[in-house]
């Protein structure tokens, strides 16, 4: 899929089209776990003091989320666009379904 690169005012105006991006609830769960997960391997890798956890926790929340995209919702990861908003509007949507504003 071809994907050109809106532009955004703001990052609220990304997110909403980042929300369209995870309309799929087996895609918004999967990214929620592989977030969680990914968040669990980081505390890991501090505690540890290991680098390659590091390295794990991006394997697994990236992971667990192009499997969402790509099996579930059918679209092409804003990741590959949108890096760095897209980081933000994962982050975003886990608070939001952690406290219970995006149901899981």
């Amino acid at each position: 899929m071809s994907e050109t690169a809106q532009s955004f005012r703001d990052f609220d105006e990304f997110y909403a089209y980042y929300l369209t991006e995870h309309a799929n609830r087996a895609n918004r769960r999967l990214h929620f776990v592989g977030t969680s997960l990914a968040l669990l391997t980081l505390i890991a890798a501090a505690v540890t003091l290991s680098p390659a956890l590091i390295l794990l926790a991006l394997i697994i929340g990236y992971g667990f989320a192009w499997v969402g995209h790509f099996f579930f919702e059918k679209n092409r990861p804003a990741t590959f666009t949108y890096p760095w908003q897209s980081y933000k509007g994962d982050w975003r949507m886990w608070w939001e379904t952690l406290t219970g504003k995006i149901p899981f």
